[in-house]
């Protein structure tokens, strides 16, 4: 298949969704003490080196891609190699964890539901059947616009913790609306596990469900040998490598300074320049 006509199918379904006077993206706070998803910060909330952030374009465009999402309040959790044991940050009782719900939650959640979905409030932290892996809710539910689906992924470039790792997936969020939620693999079993509501604890980013369909992914070819380079290959790497540095007073950041011109002018990157409120958080859905 041509690369181009993927690349037009894409840029037309991109342009599609600008123009959708639906939002990409809807948060639900459904526990009322959840945290607002916050914008992800192009300097990885500060610890990007200053000269990083200042002229590698790619690393603050990949940390600024989507939101921090937080779990709704902090507690601990300790795996012996075998069974999880949990603990809310209000008490020193060690709890063996199932299935829990967020304190309170269950009965906000029926007062709100209708009475045929009384009694299926989603739980705040779920341990599954593999071993030391835990499922933990944001607290949020989640929607997105047609075509769009939600990757969702450890923070990026923010240091993570040697305790445990995240599993990431892609959700189909304009199919499937319902709790926003990551599975944990915890590492440590030595020590109770802090997670803290003060720090992101996943990143959300939309995607258009077109870039990863295997009429993408199958899009592809490979170059075997520099003498396959054509004569376009070599001017574009004459641009990008040569000349910069045969420069003796080369400005630095060149790259950065290019991307964020095109970014201030509409449709230079391939979109539209979206309009300022794509991303909503409905408060307290569920009162």
């Amino acid at each position: 298949m041509p690369v181009t006509n993927a690349t037009t199918s894409t840029t037309t379904a991109a342009t599609a969704a600008v123009e959708s006077s639906e939002r990409t993206v809807t948060f639900y706070r459904a526990i009322p003490q959840s945290i607002e998803p916050m914008r992800a910060d192009r300097s990885a909330l500060g610890v990007i080196p200053t000269a990083a952030f200042q002229y590698c374009e790619a690393l603050t465009s990949a940390s600024a891609f989507g939101w921090y999402v937080f779990p709704p309040m902090t507690f601990h959790l300790q795996w012996d190699g075998t069974d999880v044991v949990w603990s809310n940050d209000d008490e020193d009782a060690w709890h063996p964890l199932t299935a829990e719900h967020f304190p309170g939650f269950a009965e906000h959640f029926d007062r709100a539901a209708p009475p045929d979905i009384r009694g299926y409030a989603p739980p705040f932290l779920t341990r599954s059947f593999f071993p030391g892996v835990v499922q933990i809710w944001s607290g949020l539910f989640v929607k997105s616009a047609p075509g769009w689906s939600l990757l969702v992924r450890p923070p990026v470039n923010l240091p993570r913790s040697q305790l445990f790792e995240c599993y990431e997936g892609i959700l189909e969020a304009d199919r499937w609306f319902g709790p926003l939620f990551i599975n944990l693999r915890l590492t440590a079993t030595d020590r109770p596990i802090e997670i803290n509501d003060k720090k992101p604890l996943m990143q959300v980013q939309p995607l258009l469900r077109e870039t990863y369909s295997e009429k993408h992914l199958r899009s592809f070819s490979v170059v075997d040998d520099l003498d396959e380079l054509s004569d376009g290959d070599w001017n574009a790497y004459r641009e990008t490598v040569v000349k910069p540095n045969r420069d003796h007073y080369r400005p630095v950041g060149a790259y950065a300074a290019a991307v964020r011109k095109r970014g201030r002018v509409p449709g230079a990157r391939g979109d539209a320049g979206p309009p300022s409120d794509q991303f909503d958080l409905t408060k307290d859905s569920a009162a």
